[in-house]
């Protein structure tokens, strides 16, 4: 299905506000996919991301996760009234290790409100044959 383009408003202030925040640049978070009301994102492997041996910290997780759905609730909020946003919860489950690759967080938008919006989001451990679920979250994020 063929989604609606983002206004390029909103994309400037998910590559800027979201994608170039300290804590995104430091576990090196970068986008993928931005459309409205979906959003994907990739975390390199990193040795400085991990718990012990060569598992992703559930922290670094939770925080891919956090941010995939902060941009995918901006995605299609409206910029001429969006002054930010902040995650009002987030319930994670985490399903498997996620040993040594890539991850990518699949975002979509289960509702969107005028100021609130939930998002269903998941964590994949990225390998060439196969995309193991390693963490699937429900996110609730307010519109200010």
């Amino acid at each position: 299905m063929h989604q609606a383009a983002v206004d390029p408003r909103i994309r400037k202030l998910v590559e800027q506000v979201l994608m170039q925040s300290p804590v995104a640049r430091t576990l090196g978070i970068r986008l993928d996919v931005l459309e409205r009301d979906h959003v994907e994102l990739l975390l390199p492997f990193s040795p400085g991301n991990i718990t012990v041996g060569e598992m992703v910290h559930g922290g670094v997780i939770a925080t891919l996760l956090d941010v995939a759905g902060a941009a995918a609730s901006a995605s299609a909020a409206d910029a001429d009234t969006m002054k930010g946003g902040a995650t009002g919860n987030l319930s994670i489950q985490y399903l498997a290790p996620a040993n040594g690759v890539t991850l990518r967080a699949v975002a979509d938008v289960v509702k969107r409100g005028k100021r609130q919006v939930v998002c269903d989001v998941s964590a994949y451990a990225e390998r060439p044959e196969e995309g193991v679920l390693v963490a699937k979250a429900l996110m609730s994020w307010t519109i200010l």
